[in-house]
């Protein structure tokens, strides 16, 4: 399949044009950082390229093959080598927090990327040194390969839903012009004053207590970190169950 030969081969051939494929993924990377994937198309990319939206055809046949091209880059941004995470000083779990972090720090450099993912792999060079990468810390522990697996996914599913909230937190504050905390100061004297604490004794409790903490209505950067250890703690007892058993 031409898909796999973009990912798999070389891209930085210049074709009769001039151009090279990484040259053109460079240019829709840089559109969808800037403006948004809804303004990515093979005619914006060639625009920003100075050229004609039919010299792009010649190097990658459509939009679809264009995102999978930008995933696979974007991918290639996360570690300087693939032992980078099981070097980390520690145990697994810093190797594992290593990882969290950084796909956390791709998703906010990169938000787009929350909004392309299908829930198949881009099954680039850069995907698979990723996988690798992120499943080294975790290799040797005791967990069988479907283990590693699944303790891996849910880190990692973790994270990119609270890095989705906070990108539409993000949003949120730059379409309305206030920040969170001016928004949670001009809301929660509203919110007291319809808040029947007798009618919602927890909610009204956790609520105050949460949002006096954030200032916010959540926080999303604060749940990653909470639930990041969380699940370390449970696959910590996974370790220790089989170990013992």
């Amino acid at each position: 399949m031409r898909r796999f030969a973009l990912l798999w081969g070389p891209q930085t051939e210049a074709g009769r044009s001039g151009l090279t494929v990484k040259a053109i993924v460079t240019a829709a990377m840089n559109i969808a950082d800037t403006e948004g994937i809804d303004a990515l198309s093979m005619r914006s990319v060639a625009e920003r390229l100075g050229v004609g939206t039919m010299s792009l055809y010649t190097h990658i046949p459509g939009k679809a093959e264009l995102i999978d091209l930008m995933l696979d880059t974007a991918y290639s941004q996360l570690y300087a080598r693939v032992e980078e995470p099981s070097e980390q000083p520690g145990d697994w779990r810093a190797g594992l927090r290593f990882i969290a972090q950084r796909n956390w720090e791709l998703y906010l450099a990169h938000p787009w990327m929350l909004h392309v993912t299908t829930g198949r792999p881009v099954l680039g060079p850069h995907e698979a040194l990723k996988y690798e990468a992120e499943l080294r810390p975790l290799d040797q522990l005791g967990l069988s390969d479907v283990e590693m697996d699944a303790s891996l996914t849910l880190i990692l599913i973790h994270t990119e839903g609270c890095a989705r909230a906070r990108t539409i937190a993000d949003r949120t504050q730059h379409d309305s012009g206030m920040t969170d905390a001016e928004w949670w100061v001009n809301n929660a004297p509203l919110l007291d004053k319809v808040i029947d604490p007798s009618r919602f004794p927890v909610s009204a409790r956790v609520g105050q207590s949460a949002g006096e903490e954030y200032q916010a209505a959540s926080d999303p950067k604060h749940t990653f970190l909470f639930g990041l250890e969380r699940i370390l703690t449970g696959i910590a007892e996974l370790i220790r169950s089989k170990s013992s058993s």
